[in-house]
């Protein structure tokens, strides 16, 4: 029987399209140092791992009429060369350079003809340094039967040993069309499940199509009557088939002194410091925002929940709804809000600690950011303004072939009419956002990353010894003493 995608799979195929490519990348900085680390050696690094991703070298296979649900098979002419490619920066390239390198190359859809996967080795970085942007997506990496490849790329040493190369990988000879609808039906009558699927995938496939065609419907008569989009706002717009990239490092240690002083998690002061940039981001853009108060965030968190799709990485992923208090002027008060919100996901006893993430093997991170944008995409109906996922890495050195990982930065696909994806990652002492922007939608995109630097010099400010700390409730005598 055929390995055949599922219903949620075909649905993140059908939502692709020129403006919202279905892909998640991370671009990653390293220190080559003495090593030799480059384009040649990357090849040779990833001929060694790919045998522990196998999907890496298939392709998809559509079925005529279909007849069943598309199939992964092994890529025929498969070509590393393809995938692993080679640019450079003008020298010294700056990180402002590599960012928007990184937004164009995100923009671009992956050939479906071909292994759903592109790595680039840029060279060029000031101060002799090169970044590895890794290019994988959504449907490839289910945490079920394949991880992200920058799982498998580094190590904890920088002495590189060899794990997986296998020179007599030879690919499954693919089958034509007319064998492909013969399997189909094949498949089918032997399982239930796989005829449930297909007549499941084409009701939906149906389904999709009228909505599309309502929408378009929409859009002329709107159009022809002058009228533009409807609630419109700088979270939520159209896009453009364009991205920006803003690559911002923090320190791990500015967090944890937060969190010391005001309590709660790294965690919630994250996203009480992205509450607070965007707060400050929205105030310096002139216009409307319809009455908004909070910014609604869906934010994968890993769980143990046996009712929940199982992965290989010992945990599931589920959505959380957090609201993002944007109207609260306070920085102190913000972080409490967003902590109370969080609260319940960590009394119900199925939250996984950040610990327990960052100890898995490999840079786990890659892949849970990727587990995170498939969560998102399934949760859009549920109304949200934007996607935050933050995942814990390991707090020591890592290595590719000996050059040390100094910075990680997660790309996140942008959703329909979501003009925003932001993801975080923390390795080795640091804290790096990745945020994915719309170019037309969000043209001051760097305003944004410095709001959200300047939100973290208000918490910073909040919990040293110099100013007075807002209390976390009111006691009982100062209660009396307000009656």
């Amino acid at each position: 029987m055929s390995e055949r995608l599922m219903p949620r799979d075909l649905a993140i195929l059908a939502a692709e399209s020129p403006t919202t490519p279905m892909h998640n990348a991370t671009v990653e900085v390293f220190e080559p140092g003495g090593s030799g680390f480059d384009h040649d050696r990357l090849v040779e690094l990833i001929a060694d791992r790919i045998a522990f991703v196998p999907r890496y070298r298939q392709r998809l296979q559509l079925v005529p009429g279909r007849l069943a649900n598309p199939a992964w098979v092994d890529d025929e002419n498969f070509d590393l060369g393809f995938h692993v490619r080679r640019s450079a920066l003008p020298r010294p390239g700056s990180m402002d350079q590599l960012r928007e390198l990184v937004a164009r190359i995100a923009s671009r859809p992956l050939d479906r003809s071909r292994p759903l996967w592109e790595c680039y080795f840029v060279e060029g970085l000031e101060g002799g340094r090169v970044a590895l942007l890794t290019k994988s997506h959504q449907i490839l990496v289910d945490g079920r039967e394949t991880v992200d490849i920058g799982q498998v790329l580094l190590d904890t040493s920088p002495d590189r040993s060899t794990l997986g190369h296998d020179d007599d990988w030879r690919p499954r000879r693919t089958a034509g069309p007319v064998a492909a609808a013969l399997n189909a039906v094949t498949d089918s009558l032997e399982s239930p499940r796989t005829l449930w699927s297909t007549t499941r995938a084409n009701a939906e496939a149906l389904a999709r199509q009228a909505s599309t065609t309502g929408s378009r419907f929409a859009e002329v008569a709107n159009a022809l009557a002058g009228r533009g989009p409807v609630h419109s706002t700088p979270v939520h717009r159209r896009l453009s088939q364009q991205r920006r990239f803003l690559a911002l490092r923090t320190e791990l240690s500015d967090y944890r002194a937060i969190r010391e002083v005001h309590g709660g998690t790294v965690n919630d002061v994250i996203l009480a410091t992205l509450a607070g940039g965007l707060r400050g981001w929205l105030m310096t853009r002139a216009e409307s925002m319809g009455g908004l108060r909070t910014i609604k965030a869906i934010v994968p968190m890993s769980v143990i929940d046996d009712e929940l799709e199982a992965t290989s990485l010992g945990s599931q992923v589920k959505g959380h709804l957090v609201h993002l208090p944007i109207n609260e002027p306070s920085p102190v008060v913000r972080l409490h809000q967003v902590s109370y919100d969080l609260k319940a996901h960590r009394d119900d006893g199925r939250a996984v600690s950040a610990r327990r993430l960052s100890g898995i093997s490999g840079f786990a991170p890659t892949t849970f950011h990727a587990l995170g944008s498939r969560v998102a995409a399934a949760e859009l109906r549920h109304g949200f303004h934007i996607s935050i996922t933050n995942v814990p890495g390991p707090q020591f050195p890592l290595y590719a072939d000996g050059a040390r990982m100094l910075e990680s930065y997660p790309v996140h696909p942008l959703l329909p009419d979501h003009p925003l994806a932001i993801g975080v990652t923390s390795y080795d002492g640091g804290v790096f956002y990745g945020i994915t922007a719309d170019r037309d939608a969000v043209p001051d995109a760097d305003t944004l990353g410095q709001c959200v630097l300047e939100a973290l010099d208000e918490l910073k400010d909040s919990a040293s010894d110099t100013r007075p700390r807002a209390p976390r409730g009111r006691s009982r005598s100062s209660r009396k003493a307000r009656t």
